[in-house]
């Protein structure tokens, strides 16, 4: 019989009915926790609105000075020209000699320092002048014997 699938109850909606919409309400649920959840995790994971509209970190900040309060962690860029150096360099304080390129305040041309003096070797080529030279991939006593090369005109 007709009656044994489909039952009815005495509001007159059809139980089978009636399930099978619970059933569908339940999986659509299911489908959207899953995909809110997944979305989720890809955009704690990847930074997914970070890369998709160009986003510069993660602004946790949620009031009204978020406009403010991300504009103060980006980084300004250097100009491409020499006015950063130039400024720096006038601002400078030096009685005696200032080092072009480090800025150091030095008593003799020749005792300015090497901007990476833990990677760089300093010779003094005379005339007030030196010169810095990259320790790496030189034996010890290498980076010397080349500058005396050099100054012989033989390298």
């Amino acid at each position: 019989m007709a009656a044994d699938w489909f039952l009815i109850d005495n509001s007159g909606v059809g139980l089978r009915d009636f399930n099978t919409a619970s059933l569908i309400w339940r999986y659509m649920m299911h489908l959207l926790l899953t995909f809110l959840s997944l979305f989720a995790l890809a955009t704690a994971q990847f930074g997914f609105f970070d890369q998709m509209f160009g986003g510069h970190g993660h602004d946790h900040d949620h009031g009204h000075h978020n406009h403010q309060h991300h504009h103060q962690h980006q980084h300004q860029q250097n100009p491409s020209d020499a006015s950063y150096y130039k400024s720096q360099y006038e601002q400078s304080v030096c009685d005696n000699y200032l080092c072009p390129d480090t800025l150091a305040c030095v008593h003799f041309p020749h005792h300015c320092p090497c901007a990476w003096d833990d990677n760089e070797e300093k010779f003094e080529m005379g005339e007030g002048k030196r010169v810095c030279i990259s320790k790496g991939g030189f034996k010890p006593g290498e980076a010397a014997r080349k500058i005396e090369l050099a100054r012989k005109g033989l390298l």
